[in-house]
């Protein structure tokens, strides 16, 4: 702790000393005048009236120290770190290197701070978001928010475990505030964005009371939770009136559904009228060729013995009886 540091703290414990004192004082004063006994009351008021003096010299002390304190702390210990900065002048040689030449583009890299204004300008509703508005009730320009608490659990409208920080799988998010100053019936409007992309949002007369507590949530799928930076914005009308920020990190997990296709392997056996080839067995009906076999009543040749009858020429003996001479 430097010497500036230690009289502030110095102050501060005298203006608190100074008020417990006053305080003190005035309650003896008060507890004095309720004692019958003189001498016991005289010294009670005593008592009191060395407290408050007490505490008009622990504020005086306090006005004092700021003002000549810390000079007259200086003179008894001179700030010794000074000369410790005189070593880093001995560095200066080194930019006679002409490696520490090309460093100095490294210090025109301090510009990237300069993309800190992309969260300094104040948030404003798009006009898809205006074009949504049903509410014909003028905001309160008085309206107060507090503070946004992440968390994905809910008691009574109070957020559970709050934190910043994430990790996937998030399932139901919910963003608590309290409020005061409402006008019930205006349009108040929630933007969830993440990366600077709206996500989610939600729009839609207020239906709470003047003050209390409330919330905007958002339960996507749980492949929707992608890991980024994300920020929630709260709008009365088109007045800005609060932004909160939380971080997700780790890759979402994988849709289950995806496994169901391989449920679609089942009409596959349809492969069984392919069974159908038995009916190529029909061949075995080709057998009927057998009875071809009828061949062998070409055997009939035989009957083509018949000449055997040509042996009638056996009667041309009649000449016989030619005896008639």
């Amino acid at each position: 702790m430097d010497i500036r540091s230690g009289i502030i703290a110095t102050i501060i414990l005298l203006a608190l000393f100074a008020v417990f004192s006053f305080w003190r004082g005035m309650r003896t004063l008060q507890s004095a005048r309720k004692m019958t006994f003189y001498r016991l009351r005289r010294q009670r008021e005593a008592g009191g009236w060395r407290l408050l003096g007490l505490a008009i010299i622990l504020v005086a002390l306090a006005i004092w120290l700021p003002l000549f304190g810390e000079p007259i702390a200086y003179d008894y210990f001179p700030p010794s770190p000074t000369p410790s900065l005189t070593p880093t002048v001995t560095i200066v040689p080194t930019i006679t290197l002409s490696p520490t030449i090309t460093l100095t583009p490294t210090i025109t890299d301090t510009p990237a701070v300069t993309d800190t204004p992309t969260i300094t300008p104040t948030p404003f509703l798009p006009l898809a978001m205006q074009a949504l508005f049903q509410s014909s009730v003028t905001p309160n320009p008085g309206a107060i928010f507090s503070p946004l608490l992440f968390s994905t659990k809910l008691d009574n409208s109070q957020a559970v475990d709050p934190t910043t920080v994430f990790q996937n799988p998030v399932g139901h998010m919910y963003a608590v505030f309290s409020y005061d100053q409402m006008s019930p019936g205006a349009q108040w409007t929630a933007l969830w964005i993440r990366n600077g992309e709206i996500v989610h949002y939600e729009t839609k007369p207020w239906d709470g009371a003047t003050g209390g507590f409330g919330f905007t949530d958002w339960n996507p799928t749980s492949d929707q939770w992608l890991a980024g930076k994300y920020e929630v914005q709260v709008f009365v009308g088109l007045e800005w009136k609060v932004v909160g920020r939380f971080l997700v990190q780790g890759d979402p997990p994988t849709a289950v559904p995806t496994i169901t296709p391989t449920a679609t392997a089942t009409p596959s056996r349809t492969r069984t009228p392919t069974l159908t080839v038995t009916p190529s067995f029909t061949p075995t009906s080709s057998k009927t060729p057998l009875p071809t076999k009828t061949s062998s009543p070409t055997k009939t040749s035989a009957p083509s013995s018949t000449p055997k009858p040509s042996s009638t020429p056996k009667p041309s003996a009649t000449p016989s009886p030619t005896r008639t001479p």
